[in-house]
C-alpha cells in the first residue's frame, strides 16, 4: 500500500482535483512502466511468517540492504518502514508482505532485469538467515492471529475500519499478495480508453495469474481466493466501476467517485490522524471533524486517492490491480501483458473492440468466474479462455510492434492458454497427488 503522497499545496479550487489527474498526461515518448509485486517472508525451520523485528526479521533484512546495497531507509517515527534507491522503493504491506515498487522504466525487459537484481539481493541476505520469500496470492495456512503487524499508523486505522465494513478486509490487508503494473496515458481520451480496457480485462488477468487456491490450510474452492477477498471488502471503494463505461467518463467523473468514498485518515507532521468514515467534500469546505476549520492540500487529495481499490485505479497513471502474485516468470509476465495492450495504439484499439460489447453484468460475472474457475470460467456466454487467448494475442502483437523483445515474457501465459490451466491448478494437482493433502512442500515450491 502507498506511502504518504507528495501532491502539492493548498487546494484553492475544486477544479484542481481533476487537474491533478490531467497533469499525468504525457507524450508517448515519455511513457514509462512501473512494476510492483508483494511476497510473503517465512522462516525455513518453522514455516511461520517473517516478523518485523529480531535477528531473523524484516528489520534485519532492511539493515543489510542498506549497508550492502546502498538502499536509503524510510522511517515512520523510530521504525524503518521502507527503503528507496534510484527511483525504486521497498515497502511493507500490513502483514509484512515485502513489496518492491520498481523505478519507472522504458521496457519490460528492463523491468525483468530490475526484478532479478532485487531477488538476488534479497536472497543473498535472507538465505543465510534461514528466511525465504514465496510468490503466491494468499497465505496458504497462516491465520490472522499469526500474522505480524507492521508499525505503520495508516495500517492501524485501516485495520479498525476494515473490521467494521465488508467481510474480508483484514484478510486482504494481512494475508494476500499481488503483482501489478502502473502505466501512463497521453490525454483524457487516452485515459478513458485505457481505463475501460483495463477494467474489462482485469478478469482475464485474474484468471491467467490465479495462484491462491489455499487458505487456512485447505483448498478454498477458488483458484484466486485473493480476488474473492476483494469482492467482500468494502463496496464503496472497490469493484469494476460501471460508471467508467458510461457517457461522460473522464477525469472529473473519476474524481466525483473518489470524493464520495469515505476517508481513512489525514497525514500531518509524520502522524496519521483518524478521519475514518468522514467526507473529503466536507474537508474541501473546511468542515472535516478530524481537522475543524482546516482545508486540504493536494497531498491530502493524493493520499485519499490511494484509499480507493477498484480493479484498475487512477492517479496520475493507471494501476492494473487484478492479479495474484506468483513465480518469477509470472511476475515478469504481468507488466508485459498490459504493456502490449496499452502502449501500442493498434493493440489498444483492438482490445477495446474486443470488450466494448460487454455489459456491466457480464464484466462483473467474469470477475466472479475468474476468481472461482480461472480460465475455465465463463459469464454471459463469454468464456474466459477464449477472451484470454484473444487478449494475449493482441498483447503479443503490441509487444512485437514495440520492438524491445518483450514478447518472450508472455511465455508463461501462452503455456497456460495451451492447457487452460494456471498456477493454482498446478498447486491443486500437487496437493491432491504427490503432496498427499500436505501443504508443507508448497512453501519451498512457491519460493522466489
Amino acid at each position: 500500500m502507498s506511502i504518504p503522497q507528495s501532491g502539492g499545496g493548498l487546494i484553492e479550487s475544486f477544479d484542481q482535483l481533476a487537474a491533478y489527474m490531467e497533469a499525468g498526461n504525457k507524450p508517448k515518448d515519455q511513457w514509462r512502466i512501473g512494476a510492483e509485486h508483494e511476497k510473503f517472508g517465512w522462516l525455513t525451520d518453522t514455516r511461520q511468517p517473517l516478523p518485523y523485528s529480531g535477528d531473523r526479521s524484516i528489520s534485519a533484512i532492511f539493515a543489510a540492504l542498506e549497508s550492502r546495497f546502498g538502499w536509503t531507509p524510510v522511517r515512520e517515527g523510530e521504525n524503518v518502514i521502507g527503503l528507496t534507491r534510484n527511483g525504486a522503493n521497498i515497502s511493507l504491506e500490513p502483514g509484512g508482505q515485502f513489496e518492491l515498487s520498481g523505478a519507472p522504466l522504458i521496457s519490460t525487459v528492463e523491468v525483468g532485469a530490475e526484478l532479478q537484481t532485487h531477488l538476488d539481493e534479497v536472497r543473498s541476505i535472507a538465505d543465510p538467515m534461514g528466511v525465504r520469500f514465496m510468490g503466491i496470492g494468499a497465505a496458504p495456512e497462516w491465520t490472522h492471529d499469526q500474522m505480524p503487524v507492521m508499525p505503520k499508523g495508516r495500517y492501524r486505522l485501516m485495520t479498525d475500519y476494515m473490521g467494521r465494513v465488508g467481510t474480508h478486509g483484514t484478510q486482504m490487508m494481512y494475508r494476500t499478495c499481488t503483482v501489478q503494473v502502473n502505466l501512463d496515458y497521453a490525454s483524457e481520451a487516452d485515459f478513458v480508453k485505457k481505463m475501460r480496457v483495463a477494467l474489462a480485462l482485469q478478469p482475464v488477468a485474474t484468471a491467467l495469474f490465479a495462484s491462491s487456491p489455499f487458505f487456512v490450510g485447505k483448498p478454498n474452492n477458488h483458484r484466486s481466493w485473493r480476488s474473492r477477498i476483494w469482492r467482500g471488502l468494502d463496496d464503496s471503494r472497490t469493484g469494476m466501476l460501471p460508471f467508467a463505461f458510461e457517457d461522460g467518463m473522464g477525469f472529473q467523473r473519476y474524481v466525483d467517485w473518489v470524493l464520495d468514498v469515505p476517508m481513512y485518515f489525514v497525514y500531518r507532521d509524520g502522524k496519521y490522524i483518524n478521519a475514518l468514515g468522514q467526507s473529503f467534500r466536507d474537508f474541501l469546505k473546511g468542515q472535516l471533524p478530524a481537522l475543524p476549520g482546516e482545508k486540504p492540500t493536494l497531498s491530502d487529495w493524493a493520499d485519499h486517492m490511494t484509499t480507493v481499490f477498484p480493479e484498475a485505479r487512477a492517479k496520475k497513471f493507471i494501476e492494473m490491480r487484478g492479479a495474484d502474485c506468483g513465480d518469477q516468470a509470472h511476475i515478469a509476465a504481468l507488466p508485459a501483458f498490459w504493456v502490449g495492450l496499452m502502449y501500442d495504439q493498434t493493440a489498444l484499439d483492438a482490445a477495446w473492440d474486443l470488450v466494448k460489447g460487454l455489459d456491466a453484468e457480464t464484466r462483473e460475472g467474469l470477475r466472479v468466474a475468474a476468481s472461482v474457475s480461472a480460465l475455465q470460467g465463463e459469464a454471459g456466454g463469454v468464456k474466459l479462455l477464449d477472451l484470454a487467448r484473444a487478449a494475449v494475442g493482441l498483447s503479443h502483437a503490441g509487444l512485437v510492434a514495440r520492438g524491445h523483445g518483450e514478447e518472450v515474457q508472455l511465455l508463461p501465459l501462452v503455456e497456460s492458454l495451451k492447457t487452460g490451466r494456471v498456477q493454482a491448478d498446478k498447486w491443486l494437482d500437487l496437493y491432491n497427488g504427490p503432496w498427499g493433502h500436505d501443504l508443507t512442500p508448497l512453501y519451498e515450491a512457491a519460493s522466489l
